[in-house]
């Protein structure tokens, strides 16, 4: 069964905390497990799919540019 950001929130680590830091703290549990068990390789194209989900969702588009030695 998957946890929902309610029950994150009301981690015994981290129920005293303020609100906005304890949203900050359930968020960064989740996100550590959903991806503690993932490779490097995988963990790094789920950093890059949510991260172009994101950004699509804010129209933001991304400049590469190429690196000179």
């Amino acid at each position: 069964m998957r946890k929902t950001l309610e029950t994150y929130m009301n981690d015994p680590d981290i129920i005293n905390e303020p609100m906005p830091l304890r949203e900050v703290h359930a968020i960064r549990l989740m996100i550590h497990d959903e991806t503690k068990n993932m490779t490097p390789e995988e963990h790094t194209a789920h950093v890059s799919k949510n991260s172009q989900i994101l950004l699509d969702r804010y129209g933001i588009s991304l400049r590469t540019v190429e690196a000179h030695p």
